[in-house]
């Protein structure tokens, strides 16, 4: 009897995660394209320098960001909306459908006010923190010190837009995301690229400050542009979006009657998770602070956010609306049991991203390395057109795969592990710590590889940290009574020995350097799916 009402929810879960997917791409090209538009506006005039130090400022936002709401918004999407009936329907909601509906959301909007109290400590630590132990090349740029505060109160006002943002992601509404951000993003090139021509013909070095002025007008946008997109929101839904006291039926639930003991205790496991994976994910950034000038900074900065255009563009907002759809179907229902269909369809999902990446490797790997630096002999013009840009951009298209798979696996463990496992893989994440540093000291100290060692390492990274998601996948699924066979994921061999071949004739043209680390990069992602 319950059949059709769980599979009409289960379509219009997919239904919205499939749109949700095309809003999201959306969203990252929108963003890259303005980025690159005033990229390009700018970077003929920029030093790699100053576009280090903007590397260094970026690292600096996104640790605060990072800490402070990582483990919140992870916590967030385990907490599934009770489903309502369609508004064409003639059946409507009953009292207790709508009061569980409301509860749920205030719910997520509660928790969602804990990542601006973890931001305020954050921003005020990382702000001394990076002005103590800054190089002293950076602090005699122009406007430096203003600029890290200004970024760091960016930070703070971004932050106060997670109530809206963990009302959008659990209602899946991602048009009005859309609508949000694109704007805000195309405001923030605008700004930058403004200030920096401005000052370009005025004859006037303002330094990193166009960089914050962006980050400054970025966080105002999104904070104009969520209140007037959801404040009218909760007339019909029946929640607020201030910190609301909850009216349960069990308040022991519910930590000081706002705060979901079961969300916030999800969250502070996976915090503790986040800070090892943090240092994982920007460890090439932090050693490059440390270790190299800040003109390797800029060239690596530049190197990875052109090598990783496709990643940000397409792998992001797949993983990004994937967790949100195995969070959903993942879910125990009030017995605290999952439902075969659900897993079944997320494992068939799963399978899916994973065979299409598969195939898009097929042409990165082969053509990436021939586009990429040509691209940037074009783009960049004399300043940025060196062998060393144009191999280490090289190399770093073959990271990008890797980048790719450790993204979704990871994207379904965070979605299906209770506290007790994240706990679990928390302590292998020390473990890949410690593989990635053995790696790293090997390529940078050991093989003196600099720059393209870091890339190197980063492969490893994935490798070891895909290989302990795959397995925890097979093992959950084969838990839940279904069965994940390499088989059925892997694409025929052929298609890999025709990619080896190209990928081998292509690199005769790049030196012979670079064919050995084709030959390994292809070797790496071949041993993944097997």
């Amino acid at each position: 009897m319950g059949t059709k009402p769980d599979d009409a929810r289960m379509g219009k879960i997919l239904a919205s995660s499939a749109i949700g997917t095309s809003f999201l791409i959306l969203i990252q090209l929108a963003s890259r394209i303005f980025t690159f538009t005033s990229n390009q506006l700018i970077l003929r005039t920029l030093s790699p320098a100053v576009l280090g130090i903007a590397a260094q400022l970026e690292l600096f936002q996104v640790s605060i960001l990072y800490f402070s709401r990582e483990s919140i918004r992870m916590a967030i999407q385990r907490q599934p909306i009770p489903s309502l009936p369609d508004k064409k329907s003639s059946v409507q909601p009953d009292a207790t459908t709508t009061d569980s509906h409301s509860v749920s959301s205030q719910a997520v909007v509660n928790v969602s006010y804990l990542s601006l109290v973890l931001g305020i400590p954050s921003s005020l630590m990382f702000t001394m923190l990076y002005q103590r132990f800054v190089p002293e090349e950076a602090s005699k740029i122009a406007f430096f010190y203003p600029s890290v505060v200004l970024i760091g109160a960016a930070s703070l006002m971004e932050l106060s837009t997670e109530p809206f943002f963990s009302v959008v992601q659990q209602h899946m509404l991602y048009e009005k995301r859309a609508a949000v951000e694109m704007p805000a993003a195309f405001l923030r090139s605008v700004v930058t690229s403004s200030a920096f021509i401005y000052a370009s013909q005025v004859k006037y070095d303002l330094g990193v400050l166009p960089f914050a002025l962006g980050h400054l007008s970025y966080s105002l946008a999104l904070i104009c542009g969520y209140s007037l997109a959801l404040l009218g929101e909760t007339n019909t839904t029946r929640f607020s979006f201030l910190l609301t006291r909850i009216q349960s039926r069990d308040p022991s639930n519910y930590f000081l009657g706002r705060f979901s003991c079961q969300l916030t205790s999800l969250a502070a496991n996976v915090f503790f998770q986040s800070l090892v994976k943090h240092l994982l994910t920007q460890g090439d950034t932090m050693m490059l602070a440390a270790l190299s000038g800040l003109e390797d900074q800029g060239i690596y900065s530049l190197a990875s956010n052109y090598g990783g255009l496709v990643a940000r563009i397409i792998f992001q907002p797949l993983e990004e609306s994937s967790r949100n759809l195995f969070s959903a179907l993942l879910c125990p229902d009030e017995d605290g049991k999952l439902k075969k269909t659900h897993i079944r369809t997320s494992r068939d999902h799963l399978i899916d991203i994973l065979r299409a990446y598969q195939l898009l490797s097929v042409l990165i790997f082969p053509l990436g390395p021939m586009m990429v630096p040509q691209l940037l002999h074009i783009l960049g013009g004399r300043q940025w057109s060196s062998p060393k840009i144009g191999y280490l951009l090289s190399v770093y298209c073959y990271y990008i795969p890797f980048l790719a798979f450790n993204g979704i696996t990871e994207a379904f463990v965070s979605s299906a592990a209770n506290s007790q496992q994240i706990r679990k893989q928390t302590a292998w994440m020390g473990v890949f710590s410690a593989c990635y540093a053995l790696a790293a000291y090997m390529f940078l100290e050991v093989g003196n590889l600099g720059a393209y060692g870091l890339v190197l390492a980063n492969i490893v990274n994935m490798v070891v940290r895909t290989f302990w998601s795959y397995g925890f996948i097979k093992s959950y699924l084969h838990r839940n009574g279904c069965s994940l066979y390499t088989s059925e994921v892997a694409i025929r061999p052929a298609s890999f020995i025709l990619c080896a071949l190209a990928s081998f004739f292509l690199s005769r043209g790049f030196g012979l350097e670079l064919g050995i680390i084709k030959v390994c990069a292809l070797s790496g992602s071949y041993a993944l799916l097997m």
